[in-house]
């Protein structure tokens, strides 16, 4: 402020003195950033997703209170383009106090370099004698995840081979599991499944809320990234399906460049292979190989193992033989070579037939390959130790 006077006196050439002047005038708020009584940037270089966290103390530096406080957040992204962070009002800022201004919110979206605008009173939303000091610029780094998610299915709990048989009501669970520790797997639109039928159509399967083909999304939960869908199809019509299943994360990785395809077929008849011992000839450990098609498991699942004359010298029942399944079967039992009373039989050949029900009644026989291997349902093993 300056203040200019010009005094004269033309007739005694004597000018007036002043004595005093005096100016009145009402003062305004100041306020201003002061990162030193506080600051606090998480990190200036993220993972995409990852939180930014900034934390700045604001200061009245002025005798007089302020009312409350608008403070602006933006993100100036790498294409210029500037996108709002919503903030609250502030609480009024009394003279010569401190307010701690905090602000988190998620990165998606901002891949590349970016700016975080800060202006403390923007547009002098409230009178105030300067501004220059209520800004800030801080630049911060958000890395692109370009690594794909993993995709895995299951039929009934179990990897399936290409061409498996599986019962006409399976459960098919669809799991994928994402590096990324900050976007979280909780989208449905990141999934496509279809189904594809022995006539050749192919159906998309969506989720819905209700009905026998219900498909349920468990959303993942963080740090540990990993969605499932898991629904029950039902196929009445014999034949060679194939199920196509593609994911994708939150930054649009897909789990693979072509999609997961997996051929099965379904025989809604309950039938049972003939078994097969595997290794044959054995010397200490052999397991027994059964393919099983319907819907249902046999009550009664019995392996009669005999010596060349019809003397049986064990019996393996359905509680023995581990968790049986419809499709292919490996039993996690392994027979050692011993009798009823654990006693080791001695080398040469040995028969063995099986014994399986469902209600009361015997399961059909399928017809395959190895039948050649067969006289009359009695099957033939080496023991060599």
């Amino acid at each position: 402020m300056k203040l200019n006077a010009y005094l004269s006196d033309n007739t005694d050439f004597t000018a007036p003195q002043l004595n005093r002047w005096q100016i009145t005038y009402e003062d305004i708020p100041e306020c201003a950033l002061e990162p030193k009584i506080h600051f606090s940037f998480h990190n200036d270089t993220l993972q995409e997703g990852e939180k930014v966290k900034l934390a700045i103390a604001v200061k009245n530096i002025s005798r007089h209170d302020m009312d409350s406080l608008l403070i602006s957040f933006k993100v100036l992204d790498k294409n210029n383009q500037t996108h709002v962070i919503p903030y609250p009002r502030q609480k009024p800022l009394l003279a010569d106090s401190v307010l701690i201004a905090e602000i988190e919110f998620s990165s998606y979206g901002y891949p590349g370099l970016n700016y975080l605008l800060v202006d403390v009173n923007p547009n002098n939303d409230q009178l105030e004698k300067h501004h220059f000091n209520n800004v800030a610029q801080l630049p911060f780094y958000v890395g692109v995840d370009r690594i794909n998610p993993i995709l895995d299915v299951t039929f009934d709990g179990i990897h399936i081979l290409n061409g498996d048989i599986v019962s006409p009501k399976p459960e098919i669970v669809i799991e994928l599991t994402d590096e990324n520790k900050y976007l979280a797997l909780d989208d449905t639109t990141n999934y496509a499944i279809y189904i594809k039928h022995p006539n050749g159509s192919e159906q998309r399967k969506y989720f819905n809320s209700g009905g026998v083909n219900e498909i349920r999304f468990y959303p993942a939960s963080l740090p540990k990234n990993k969605a499932k869908i898991v629904f029950k199809e039902n196929f009445p019509v014999d034949g060679t399906y194939q199920l196509r299943v593609q994911g994708t994360d939150k930054s649009n990785n897909q789990s693979g460049s072509n999609d997961y395809r997996i051929a099965f077929e379904v025989i809604n008849k309950s039938t049972i292979t003939n078994l097969l011992n595997y290794p044959n000839p054995f010397s200490t450990a052999t397991k027994f190989v059964f393919t099983l098609t319907g819907s249902e498991i046999p009550e009664i699942f019995k392996i009669q193992i005999m010596t060349i004359t019809g003397k049986v010298v064990r019996e393996i029942h359905k509680d023995e033989l581990g968790s049986i399944r419809i499709g292919r079967n490996i039993t996690e039992f392994t027979w050692d070579g011993t009798d009823t009373y654990g006693d080791r039989l001695a080398n040469g050949l040995y028969l063995y037939r099986v014994f399986t029900k469902i209600n009361s009644n015997d399961v059909e026989l399928r017809e395959t390959e190895a039948d050649s291997y067969f006289k009359k349902g009695f099957g033939k093993m080496y023991l060599f130790r």
